[in-house]
């Protein structure tokens, strides 16, 4: 039989890749620290990894710290000027001068255990859910998503819920919320 030559498309003519598409490609270097008086992590590294990577539309080097409920409270204090333990904080390196153009992001994501585990009991969620839920939302963050206004709350939850979706973790601003002390604070 005669072979035919194929042509490769030219860079002009490939199709330039989704969000999702460029998240299956983003690089993730992942590291885990576990505070004192945190307690257990209701999750592995492998299903960690998967949470974020699904998040992610960029390569990044990403610290994930879980915390105790003083760690959090002092750290909350300190950055946002809020004299609680909360659940989630993000804090994003993009802004630091010495970041070269292009580079991986960079952040740290500080969860705090105690108060997934008040809020998931509270919500009625397991721990496991209640976590991938807090690993995305802090993800989100990190890439400069924000819910500050409501335009951007509604596009972060949406996010989130799709994001979650695949895992099959319902959609967590469905159910109703049986306290307005519980509400996502990073």
């Amino acid at each position: 039989m005669p072979m035919t030559a194929t042509r490769r498309p030219s860079r002009a003519e490939k199709p330039k890749p989704t969000p999702a598409a460029r998240a299956l490609k983003a690089r993730l270097t992942l590291s885990i620290q576990v505070g004192t008086r945190s307690g257990e992590v209701p999750a592995d590294r492998a299903q960690l990894r998967r949470w974020i990577q699904a998040a992610l539309a960029r390569d990044a080097d990403l610290t994930i710290r879980f915390v105790g409920t003083a760690e959090s409270r002092l750290l909350n204090a300190q950055f946002r000027r809020r004299d609680y333990a909360t659940n989630v904080l993000t804090f994003n390196y993009a802004d630091e001068p010495a970041q070269p153009s292009g580079a991986p992001l960079q952040a740290d994501i500080v969860i705090c255990l105690p108060v997934l585990n008040r809020e998931a009991r509270a919500q009625g969620k397991t721990l496991h859910n209640h976590l991938a839920h807090l690993v995305v939302h802090g993800v989100l963050h990190a890439q400069g998503l924000d819910h500050e206004s409501e335009a951007e709350a509604i596009r972060m939850e949406a996010l989130e819920t799709a994001i979650l979706k695949r895992f099959r973790i319902a959609d967590p601003y469905s159910a109703p919320r049986r306290s307005s002390g519980m509400l996502l604070a990073s």
